[in-house]
């Protein structure tokens, strides 16, 4: 399909009314016109791509530019000390700190954030100043109105200054551009004490050397939710300084003598509270670039990643922006979507989102900093970091094997590296930067590595990777596990958090038991599954709900299966037993049987979408996305509509579905209903939109919900195509009336594998009544 130019540079240009996303036209034209070339008649899957969205609220997305899995992602940071702006950077807010090198996307905890640069005029400020007196310090006050953010690419003007600052990025170097007015007193402050602290972490030590006369390079190490995290950065200036200061706690660096080690010259410095300066006189609009590269390896490194991405000589910030977009349409063209550019905007904003973690983590040498903060060098594979595995499993990782096998099969053999550096022989739980942060429950990288065994993921050894899970889920250290393998359940009495670990454990030991019998190891395969049906033994028929069990084999008392644990006698992790008793994703049918049969099955369900009481703790204020006791804000939830459709009323899902999708996901700021947890959120609606879900990943199907887009073609890794279409989708036609499956009468509410790898075609017809004879008899694939 070809858009005709107007439309195109439309739709590049955005609706600002509409979306509140973008500048007012004329002023976004002549900063995208440079984007445009000669490609402008050609639709771009990118141009969908909303930056902002997740930026307001909960989603802890941000706006900044990164490459796809890249290792750098420049933005601006509005906060560097709220928990609640983990990103760094919150919608609302009315002023800008900086613009810092990394970021999360989507964390429910700040880190990364490194080294800001910020551009000055008149005499440099070296603190930050604050939100509510942003004129104390460097902050700069700034306008949504004259802030804009495509893929590749973020601009906005500093109001207290009149410098427009944009940025863009590569995999591991980024670009930003300054346009500064006329004055003799303009500076570019590096500030290396900056990271997102959230005030409870601490930087541990810095060093600032200059290396020529527009070239620094950098380095801290920040004691935070990553215990022992180096970085290193290089910067080089499009224009050498006029005049350049190092400062030290406040006060220029300058060499006395040998007496002072930690300043040999005024050319370098060491200390905590270190910042860079480099100082000009300036023409009207003259403009400044900064190439700025990344390592946790070496200030070397980070120079050979700057001028190996970048050589020394180019400095064409179109061209850069341009090859970033045209990596992100070939990334998003894994699945072409039709429908309205609502529906656009929110799919491909949600697979951009979905891409932007796990992150590039070796340099152009192939080295990167292990677990064991030694040197290691990716062999066979490309290193990736930043694992937020208790979230990813779920979806995230199910739509990389399906999409992104290779990339995949990367981030496996990334983990089997972890476990392999790691002194006590166990997977991460919650890896950033080659860091344990023992985040989270459950040893969930298994299901990530049987998911992409069992759906043909190649690349890596199975039999390593067999005995890396294995020995993870055997390993008597590991957080009640030992308990757990010996009485069939984590006591509450000696561990926390022990009903979830105990669901969670037996769901991991499931995924174990596939991966044994696909490898012949029979025995094993009978001693992972009798572990699998552990979540029997914290079903309390009298209540029927999940509860805490002590070590005798005593209920806790009392117990409300509405109360949102917290404390050290919490025994559910951020959700209520009303929900956790829906968490057995391996044997549905049994859970089923355990309540009662499907009907009081299905009755325990709507009783929970139907739930009134408010809940009775501030621990859960943050969580969101409420509807009843379902909370889709957070991942407990996830895959709790899909259950109706194991029960045979799947146009109870259809209805609950496109609620969520219509009320928790779209194209504005506040659109993500709860942290994207490293792309979570958005490959949930992925998958939801594309009509299916991986309730039990590393399973051999999926489960048929209702889809959200007209059409969609998926480009499978293995160079099959599947496509989905939705006759007659609307927002009133969303119950699913049939289906057929390549042509044939397809009656049950999953999807197998085998059949969707083959590629081929699966055709909803949509209509605005529930069909109640469609889907009433589920049966699971063979």
């Amino acid at each position: 399909m070809r858009t005709k130019p107007g439309l195109q540079l439309l739709r590049l240009l955005g609706d600002s009314a509409r979306h509140r996303l973008w500048p007012p036209l004329p002023c976004l034209l002549l900063a995208t016109l440079p984007l445009l070339g000669s490609a402008a008649s050609q639709p771009h899957l990118s141009d969908y791509i909303r930056p902002f969205v997740g930026t307001q609220g909960e989603g802890n997305t941000y706006p900044g530019p990164s490459a796809p899995f890249g290792m750098i992602q420049l933005g601006p940071d509005t906060d560097r000390d709220l928990w609640d702006t983990a990103s760094g950077y919150e919608y609302t807010d009315t002023s800008i700190m900086g613009f810092s090198l990394t970021h999360l996307n989507g964390t429910g905890i700040p880190d990364l954030g490194d080294f800001l640069f910020m551009p000055q005029i008149g005499e440099p400020k070296l603190v930050a100043g604050t939100k509510e007196n942003p004129d104390a310090g460097y902050r700069a006050r700034y306008s949504h109105d004259q802030e804009s953010a495509s893929a590749g690419y973020y601009k906005v003007k500093l109001l207290n200054n009149n410098v427009t600052v944009e940025l863009t990025a590569s995999e591991r170097v980024g670009m930003m551009r300054f346009t500064f007015p006329q004055t003799d007193q303009a500076s570019i402050l590096t500030d290396l004490q900056h990271f997102l602290s959230g005030k409870r972490f601490k930087l541990i030590w810095s060093h600032v050397r200059v290396e020529d006369n527009a070239t620094i390079t950098g380095f801290h190490l920040v004691n935070g939710w990553a215990k022992e995290r180096y970085l290193y950065f290089a910067a080089r200036y499009s224009r050498p300084f006029d005049h350049y200061r190092i400062m030290s706690q406040g006060q220029e660096v300058k060499y006395d003598s040998y007496k002072t080690y930690r300043f040999r010259s005024r050319n370098e410095a060491a200390g905590t509270n270190l910042q860079f300066l480099a100082e000009y006189k300036t023409r009207p609009n003259e403009v400044f670039l900064v190439k700025v590269a990344v390592s946790a390896i070496s200030a070397a490194n980070a120079l050979q990643n700057l001028d190996s991405e970048i050589p020394k000589a180019d400095w064409d910030f179109e061209r850069l922006v341009r090859q970033t977009r045209e990596k992100w349409d070939r990334e998003l063209s894994r699945v072409e979507v039709e429908g309205s550019d609502w529906d656009k905007e929110t799919f491909y904003t949600g697979m951009y989102h979905a891409f932007l973690a796990p992150n590039l983590y070796e340099d152009v040498t192939g080295e990167y900093r292990g677990l064991d903060s030694n040197i290691h060098q990716a062999k066979g594979f490309k290193n990736y970091a930043v694992f937020s595995l208790w979230d990813t499993f779920r979806a995230t990782h199910p739509l990389f094997a399906l999409i992104q096998s290779q990339r995949d099969s990367d981030m496996i053999n990334s983990l089997l590296a972890l476990y392999d550096q790691s002194v006590d022989h166990l997977l991460p739980m919650w890896s950033l930067q080659g860091n344990e942060t023992w985040c989270m429950i459950g040893y969930h990288a298994v299901p990530v590595i049987v998911d992409g065994c069992l759906k043909g993921v190649k690349g890596f050894d199975k039999e390593r990777a067999y005995q890396a899970i294995k020995t993870t889920a055997m390993n008597p250290d590991y957080d009640g596990v030992a308990a757990y393998a010996k009485l069939g359940w984590v006591p509450c009495d000696l561990e926390n958090e022990s009903v979830s670990k105990t669901l969670e454990y037996a769901f991991d030991d499931h995924c174990i038991a596939r991966m044994a019998r696909s490898l012949g190891k029979s025995n094993d395969y009978a001693y992972f599954m009798k572990r699998a049906g552990s979540y029997k033994n914290v079903f309390d028929p009298s209540t029927s709900q999940v509860r805490g069990k002590d070590s005798q084999g005593n209920w806790r008392t009392p117990f409300d299966p509405h109360a949102y644990g917290e404390g050290t006698q919490a025994d559910l992790t951020e959700a209520t037993a009303t929900q956790y008793t829906f968490y057995n994703p391996q044997d549905v049918p049994a859970m089923i049987a355990l309540i009662g049969g499907r009907e009081k099955f299905i009755r325990q369900l709507d009783a929970l979408f139907d739930h009134k009481e408010p809940v009775k703790t501030q621990a859960a204020e943050d969580i969101q996305g409420r509807i009843g006791e379902y909370w889709h804000g957070n991942e407990p939830s996830h895959h709790i509509i899909y259950l109706y459709c194991y029960a045979g009323e799947p146009w109870k899902a259809a209805r609950r579905l496109h609620e969520v999708v219509k009320t928790q996901y779209g194209n504005q700021p506040s659109s993500l209903s709860g942290n994207d947890d490293c792309g979570q959120m958005s490959a949930w609606y992925i998958f939801t939109a594309l009509g299916f879900y991986p309730v039990c990943p590393a399973s051999d199907y999926y489960v048929i919900g209702s889809p959200a887009v007209k059409k969609a073609v998926i480009h499978l890794s293995s160079g099959k195509q599947f496509t989905m279409l939705a006759e007659s989708l609307s927002d009133q036609n969303i119950y699913v009336q049939s289906v057929k499956l390549n042509g044939r009468n397809w009656a049950t509410p999953f999807l197998p594998y085998r059949e969707l790898k083959r590629g081929g075609t699966i055709v909803f017809t949509m209509g605005p009544e529930p069909n109640k004879h469609w889907g009433t008899n589920p049966s699971l694939p063979d």
